[in-house]
């Protein structure tokens, strides 16, 4: 595999990267300590929600065959408190919102369209229709034994308030992933070192352990590591309990780019190198056993994108999600765009909502632009120019 073959596409470099994930554990973990992992087994309920029909409101529950009335007020539904008699012929009972509704009722008159006098209630207003229409019916939510999320749903605030409701007390999802995050070049000057004037502070490394803290991972970072093959060897062989490498700078072509010298001395084999994106193309994919080593360029916008389109769905596939690509969605230009370039790009810009507008700065070695958006423009090979106000397909940043 050498700089002359051809740059792999897009969709085939992530497709070829995500067969690759590695196998990660199940394991059973409290609802609340699941969040943000993927059910690694389908869900389903192991009691009817509501367990009884249920009042929608405030008001009072009687036979819709009594209608129009009057009737005679004999006790009160609460929730958390039913009403334990019987209902019979022209009775009813007080009833509020959430509470059971009586076993011989089936109907809620709301309490505005009634009017009391003593212990007698009256019609004032308008009978429900249908009259069943405020009763939330027994399993109306999800029945015993429904399925309720499938295997790789994403476990967020609702699907864990659903867990609870369908009686689950614990959840199947893969053990956080253990990544390592490699920096290398002899130009980095490591944390809280300052850095002399042939230096840049390392702040890949910490970008990218950061970008994977999205998802349930356990991130180690080695580096800076020196330009030198017996350096990266030694950080290779001090991660070789990961599940995930990724390496920042050192897989190009540069005499002192040795990260593909490094792995093939380990006898390491290249799964596929390059890739035909704009910044990014230098990405190595490589395999170790059952880990996965990520060779990300060095160049912080490169590294961001990168990181983005490729480690994070690996990230994901590896905890299971079905779904583990970003997608995009159509959103109007605030400003026009000039003809694409000879690879598909990758534009950092700003969504306010409503338009996306392309920042002023697209080097791949600026970071002012990655902390300004919240959105990558993508813009195909050698796109036609695109007026304002045109759709363009664009990935939210932002949100995982």
């Amino acid at each position: 595999m050498t700089a002359r073959t051809p740059p792999l596409p897009l969709a085939e470099a992530q497709a070829r990267l995500l067969a690759l994930a590695p196998t990660i554990p199940v394991e059973w973990r409290d609802v609340m300590q699941a969040a943000g992992h993927y059910l690694a087994e389908p869900l389903h309920a192991r009691r009817n929600q509501p367990a009884a029909p249920l009042s929608a409101m405030d008001g009072f529950a009687m036979r819709a065959a009594d209608l129009p009335g009057p009737w005679r007020l004999i006790g009160e539904s609460a929730a958390g408190h039913p009403f334990v008699g019987t209902l019979g012929t022209g009775e009813a009972v007080r009833i509020s919102t959430g509470a059971v509704v009586p076993p011989d009722a089936d109907m809620v008159l709301l309490k505005e369209d009634s009017a009391i006098d003593g212990s007698t209630l009256h019609l004032d207003g308008t009978a429900p229709h249908p009259t069943e229409r405020h009763i939330r019916p027994r399993g109306m939510d999800f029945g015993e034994g429904a399925a309720i999320l499938p295997r790789g749903w994403r476990i967020d605030a609702a699907a864990i308030g659903l867990a609870l409701a369908a009686g689950h007390e614990r959840l199947p999802v893969h053990r956080p992933i253990r990544l390592t995050v490699i920096d290398g070049g002899d130009e980095l000057a490591a944390p809280g070192t300052a850095p002399s004037l042939h230096q840049i502070p390392a702040s890949n490394g910490p970008m990218l352990a950061a970008l994977a803290a999205r998802l349930p991972v356990v991130a180690t970072r080695i580096g800076p590591v020196p330009d030198t093959l017996d350096a990266l060897i030694t950080a290779f062989e001090a991660a070789r309990d990961a599940d995930v490498i990724v390496t920042s700078g050192g897989a190009s072509v540069g005499d002192h780019d040795l990260i593909r010298p490094a792995l093939a001395a380990m006898g390491v084999d290249i799964a596929f190198w390059r890739v035909g994106i704009k910044p990014g193309k230098p990405l190595l994919v490589a395999r170790r056993g059952d880990q996965v080593i990520l060779g990300l360029p060095g160049n912080p916008a490169s590294a961001w994108v990168t990181g983005f389109l490729f480690m994070l769905p690996l990230l994901r596939a590896a905890l299971g999600a079905t779904e583990p690509l970003p997608r995009a969605i159509m959103v109007p230009l605030a400003t026009p765009m000039g003809k694409g370039g000879s690879r598909m790009e990758f534009l950092r810009a700003h969504w306010d909502g409503a338009t996306v507008a392309l920042d002023r700065l697209q080097d791949s070695g600026a970071l002012s632009p990655l902390a300004r958006s919240n959105a990558l423009i993508v813009r195909a090979a050698g796109a036609a120019p695109a007026p304002a106000g045109s759709a363009v397909p664009v990935y939210l940043t932002g949100i995982d």
